[in-house]
Protein backbone atom coordinates (compact mmCIF):
# COMPACT_ATOMS: atom_id res chain seq x y z
CA UNK A 1 0.00 0.00 0.00
CA UNK A 2 0.97 3.12 -1.19
CA UNK A 3 0.48 6.29 0.90
CA UNK A 4 -0.39 9.60 -0.71
CA UNK A 5 2.54 12.00 -0.77
CA UNK A 6 2.57 15.63 -2.57
CA UNK A 7 5.03 15.06 -5.53
CA UNK A 8 7.69 17.42 -5.89
CA UNK A 9 6.41 18.94 -9.69
CA UNK A 10 3.15 20.28 -7.27
CA UNK A 11 4.94 22.03 -5.24
CA UNK A 12 6.27 25.89 -6.53
CA UNK A 13 9.79 25.62 -6.52
CA UNK A 14 10.28 28.99 -5.02
CA UNK A 15 8.91 26.87 -1.59
CA UNK A 16 10.69 23.40 -2.73
CA UNK A 17 13.43 23.99 -0.18
CA UNK A 18 11.83 25.43 2.53
CA UNK A 19 9.33 22.38 2.20
CA UNK A 20 12.30 19.56 1.99
CA UNK A 21 14.06 21.08 4.93
CA UNK A 22 11.82 22.70 7.01
CA UNK A 23 12.15 21.20 10.74
CA UNK A 24 14.17 18.42 9.51
CA UNK A 25 16.23 18.61 12.50
CA UNK A 26 14.36 16.70 14.63
CA UNK A 27 13.26 14.29 11.81
CA UNK A 28 18.05 13.72 11.14
CA UNK A 29 17.70 13.16 14.69
CA UNK A 30 15.29 10.23 14.65
CA UNK A 31 17.00 8.70 11.97
CA UNK A 32 20.09 8.58 13.64
CA UNK A 33 18.52 7.12 16.88
CA UNK A 34 16.60 4.76 14.67
CA UNK A 35 19.71 3.81 13.08
CA UNK A 36 21.57 2.93 15.88
CA UNK A 37 19.48 1.24 18.41
CA UNK A 38 16.81 -1.55 17.70
CA UNK A 39 14.09 -0.08 19.44
CA UNK A 40 12.95 3.58 19.39
CA UNK A 41 10.04 5.78 21.13
CA UNK A 42 9.57 8.90 20.33
CA UNK A 43 7.62 10.89 22.32
CA UNK A 44 6.26 13.93 24.25
CA UNK A 45 5.70 14.79 27.99
CA UNK A 46 2.62 14.75 29.86
CA UNK A 47 1.33 12.63 26.73
CA UNK A 48 0.42 9.50 28.91
CA UNK A 49 0.90 7.17 26.17
CA UNK A 50 4.37 7.51 26.01
CA UNK A 51 4.71 6.02 29.08
CA UNK A 52 2.54 3.61 28.03
CA UNK A 53 4.81 2.43 25.84
CA UNK A 54 7.55 2.18 27.56
CA UNK A 55 6.54 0.27 30.75
CA UNK A 56 5.09 -1.88 27.88
CA UNK A 57 8.64 -2.90 26.20
CA UNK A 58 10.38 -2.49 29.52
CA UNK A 59 7.79 -5.25 30.92
CA UNK A 60 8.30 -7.34 27.94
CA UNK A 61 11.91 -6.92 28.41
CA UNK A 62 12.49 -4.95 25.64
CA UNK A 63 15.53 -2.77 25.93
CA UNK A 64 14.51 0.85 24.17
CA UNK A 65 16.17 4.23 23.25
CA UNK A 66 13.60 7.05 24.26
CA UNK A 67 13.44 10.45 22.85
CA UNK A 68 10.92 13.35 23.84
CA UNK A 69 10.29 16.57 22.08
CA UNK A 70 8.19 18.92 23.99
CA UNK A 71 5.02 18.97 25.19
CA UNK A 72 0.89 19.29 24.77
CA UNK A 73 2.13 23.18 25.05
CA UNK A 74 5.37 23.71 22.81
CA UNK A 75 7.44 22.82 20.28
CA UNK A 76 4.58 21.46 18.37
CA UNK A 77 5.35 22.76 15.02
CA UNK A 78 8.60 20.77 15.84
CA UNK A 79 6.87 17.69 16.00
CA UNK A 80 4.60 18.10 12.89
CA UNK A 81 8.06 17.57 10.78
CA UNK A 82 8.07 14.03 12.60
CA UNK A 83 4.32 13.32 11.75
CA UNK A 84 4.78 14.58 8.13
CA UNK A 85 7.98 12.13 7.52
CA UNK A 86 5.97 9.29 9.21
CA UNK A 87 2.36 9.71 8.31
CA UNK A 88 1.84 9.15 12.40
CA UNK A 89 -0.90 11.16 13.38
CA UNK A 90 0.50 10.36 17.31
CA UNK A 91 2.64 10.01 20.05
CA UNK A 92 4.33 7.97 20.97
CA UNK A 93 5.58 6.78 17.63
CA UNK A 94 7.78 3.24 17.78
CA UNK A 95 10.40 2.24 15.63
CA UNK A 96 11.58 -1.57 15.81
CA UNK A 97 14.51 -2.28 13.64
CA UNK A 98 13.93 1.01 11.78
CA UNK A 99 10.08 -0.20 11.13
CA UNK A 100 7.11 2.33 12.23
CA UNK A 101 4.94 -0.17 14.22
CA UNK A 102 2.65 2.47 15.56
CA UNK A 103 2.15 3.68 18.77
CA UNK A 104 1.58 2.57 22.89
CA UNK A 105 -1.68 -0.23 21.99
CA UNK A 106 0.23 -1.58 18.29
CA UNK A 107 2.98 -2.09 20.82
CA UNK A 108 0.95 -4.05 23.42
CA UNK A 109 -0.20 -5.81 20.54
CA UNK A 110 2.79 -6.90 19.20
CA UNK A 111 4.11 -7.94 22.56
CA UNK A 112 1.15 -10.21 23.14
CA UNK A 113 0.77 -12.37 19.86
CA UNK A 114 5.00 -12.73 20.34
CA UNK A 115 5.59 -10.76 16.71
CA UNK A 116 8.07 -8.07 18.96
CA UNK A 117 10.22 -11.11 20.20
CA UNK A 118 10.40 -12.77 16.26
CA UNK A 119 10.81 -8.74 14.96
CA UNK A 120 13.59 -8.13 17.34
CA UNK A 121 15.51 -11.71 16.69
CA UNK A 122 15.40 -11.14 12.97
Amino acid sequence: MQRPVLAIDNIHPAIQKFVATNRQQLVTEVQAAIAAHSVVVVGMGMNPMCGKARKALDAAGAAHHYLEYGNYFNTWRDRNALKIWTGWPTFPMVFVRGTLVGGASDVEKLIASGELKTMLMA
